[in-house]
């Protein structure tokens, strides 16, 4: 007789956390504990849009309603929404014909939007509309017969939209990397346009590489990275010199998020961490800390950063000193699709994508 050996996975057990007092024995603090608390932070008006968009799809067309892709970067946001009734898919051929998909904020390319025709689907554009914008451009300078030059992350869903709008013009520029990569048809008719979500610096670091081996390099007629994240950036450039620790609240797929922890290290924090959930918060980044900076992607409600700020207060940071750098008061309308059924079905509401400023801090524009 043999025997087959089975292995059992080891439970998940909590990691107990160590004490106040624990860390503070490791290392003392020295000076008042304190926050720095950007603003703006947290949730933007693409974002809101769109994640009302699938709330509001929901409410009136009933489960499911299929998302193709995250519709926006956060976990939270789309294990909200899954509870709800969403489901998420890869691509618009995991779709049943003749169903209801939702286009996440980050935009399509024209062949998704044909291969949901040929599906029967039907659709909502949640695209946020500066994303919209860039697709506009890409058009617009592809009739023109420009080499585009997309600077942005290969593989981001946003990128891959944007360059799907005129394949045969648009070369993807990673960053200063890639700069001495690009090969043109004619200097004369070139231009950059971005991804909406990068870092200012990085972006006219290789803005200015391209410019030096193509001097007549033309720039997008409007910056093409969105006020939202050029405001959170601002605002961590601010508080990121006075603090020993920044804690960005956001997903590592979201970009935007990612940069505000590069962002911080560059500009003088001296520890900086991003995570998607209070609980993922470790306290040994406390020891000897006497500042601490938060920020949040424009991805993340305002809730995920609240309980960041309960768990703090729970190590004696209950001084929180919020840094305005910018006021944000923008709304976007609702996608086109959502605001006919809204009018057909009789609802009240005026068809706009924002919750409220305090609430989920940032509107929609």
């Amino acid at each position: 007789m043999t025997s087959t050996t089975v292995q059992v996975p080891m439970p998940t057990i909590p990691r107990r956390r160590r004490t106040p007092e624990d860390v503070l024995s490791a290392a003392p603090v020295t000076g008042n504990k304190r926050i720095l608390l950007a603003a703006p932070r947290g949730y933007c008006a693409g974002v809101d849009r769109a994640v009302i968009a699938v709330e509001k799809a929901l409410e009136h067309y009933g489960p499911p309603v299929y998302v193709r892709k995250q519709i926006v970067h956060n976990l939270h946001v789309v294990s909200t929404l899954e509870a709800q009734g969403a489901i998420f898919v890869d691509e618009t051929d995991e779709v049943p014909p003749g169903a209801l998909v939702v286009f996440s904020a980050h935009g399509v390319s024209p062949a998704v939007v044909q291969s949901a025709e040929d599906r029967g689907l039907r659709t909502i554009d949640a695209t946020c509309p500066l994303v919209t914008k860039v697709h506009k451009e890409a058009q617009r300078f592809a009739r023109d017969d420009f080499d585009i030059l997309l600077i942005g992350h290969e593989g981001h869903e946003e990128v891959e939209g944007t360059a799907g709008e005129a394949p045969e013009h648009i070369q993807i520029v990673n960053g200063p990397e890639d700069v001495d990569k690009v090969q043109v048809r004619d200097p004369e008719r070139l231009i950059w346009l971005s991804q909406t979500t990068l870092s200012v610096d990085e972006t006219m670091l290789t803005v200015n590489l391209l410019r030096e081996r193509f001097p007549t390099l033309q720039d997008p007629p409007s910056d093409d990275i969105c006020y939202a994240t050029s405001n959170r950036q601002a605002a961590i450039k601010k508080i990121s010199p006075e603090s020993d620790l920044v804690i960005v609240v956001g997903s590592a797929n979201s970009s935007n998020s990612v940069r505000l922890v590069e962002v911080a290290l560059e500009y003088g924090a001296k520890a900086a961490h991003r995570v998607d959930f209070a609980n993922e918060v470790d306290e040994s980044w406390f020891e000897g800390v006497a500042t601490i900076g938060i920020s949040s992607g424009a991805s993340v409600p305002e809730n995920l950063v609240q309980d960041v700020l309960r768990l703090l207060a729970e190590y004696g940071y209950g001084d929180v000193e919020e840094v305005v750098t910018a006021q944000e008061d923008i709304i976007f309308s609702l996608p086109k699709e959502i605001r006919a059924a809204l009018k057909a079905m009789g609802d009240p509401s005026q068809g706009r994508g924002g919750r409220g400023q305090l609430q989920d801090r940032g509107s929609l524009n």
